[in-house]
């Protein structure tokens, strides 16, 4: 599966600090199968994070998974241009990486991620914290390749197991 990655952080895409959680997710995409074709880091400028969602998904992307901007600052926007990007919800991915990251009594009520679809792309918001990538990741790996595999289909075609 084809996968982008993006960071979304004002300070690292002006250089003044570093994107470690985006590394981390590339690190454990791959591992988990995806070829990762391509990784950006970005401000939190909803209109500049919408136009490369955009342009991923008009490229073919299978995948993409984001990283950072999700939180309840003003400039946390992650969220608002991932919704004027994908077409159809899939609320379980977000869903299920929330009632993980509340379980292990962190923040994760504060995470305002989303995930969706987007012509035949995947797109998950994960929280910016490289510790949050680690722990989050494992839970929806297990199923993103039969995500993928489902978007691939064509209309009509048998649905297979």
């Amino acid at each position: 599966m084809r996968c982008a990655i993006l960071t979304v952080s004002t300070s690292a895409a002006a250089g003044s600090s570093a994107d470690v959680s985006g590394p981390e997710l590339v690190r454990l995409a791959r591992e988990g199968g995806a070829d990762v074709a391509s990784a950006a880091v970005l401000p939190d400028d909803a209109g500049v994070i919408e136009a490369w969602l955009h342009a991923r998904v008009a490229d073919g992307y299978d995948l993409i998974l984001t990283t950072g901007g999700t939180g309840l600052t003003p400039d946390d926007v992650t969220p608002e241009a991932t919704r004027a990007v994908i077409e159809r919800d899939a609320p379980g991915f977000a869903e299920a990486m929330r009632a993980e990251s509340i379980r292990r009594g962190t923040a994760g009520m504060l995470s305002r991620g989303v995930s969706g679809i987007a012509g035949r792309t995947l797109i998950v918001n994960f929280p910016g914290s490289p510790g949050a990538v680690r722990e989050l990741f494992p839970v929806i790996a297990p199923v993103l390749g039969h995500a993928v595999g489902m978007l691939r289909r064509e209309p009509g075609q048998p649905r297979g197991h």
